[in-house]
């Protein structure tokens, strides 16, 4: 398995979690609230900056802006884990029904719901 394999970051936060007995503690429940908290947070870094300037981050706020992705991978991890959910494949079957949902030559340029392109027909 490669080192930065998505089966082997499961695995070692499993083992961690294991370790410290916190197991109990990682609900489906507990763990999309954490994610949530943490989603929560990453905003906050983005709150009342500009378009530009969110995507000129100094090192510090990038850095910053780094450890908050990584917790909510962590937790967005540690959640499929212990729903057995299989994310690559989630993911790929989510990107199917956007296709379907999001023709490219029906939407390009525009970011709408996707009822809204169905609506205005």
């Amino acid at each position: 398995m490669p080192e930065d394999s998505l089966d082997k970051l499961t695995q070692k936060l499993a083992d961690f979690a294991r370790c410290r007995d916190w197991e109990q503690f990682h609900s489906p429940k507990n763990l999309s609230m954490a994610l949530i908290a943490e989603a929560a947070e990453l905003v906050e870094h983005f709150q009342w900056l500009t378009e530009e300037q969110s995507l000129e981050l100094s090192e510090q706020k990038h850095h910053e802006v780094s450890m908050e992705l990584a917790d909510i991978l962590i937790y967005l991890i540690r959640t499929a884990d212990r729903l057995d959910i299989d994310l690559i494949k989630a993911a790929y079957q989510k990107i199917a029904l956007n296709e379907s949902r999001y023709p490219q030559e029906r939407v390009r340029g525009q970011a709408r719901r996707a009822s809204e392109y169905i609506d205005n027909e």
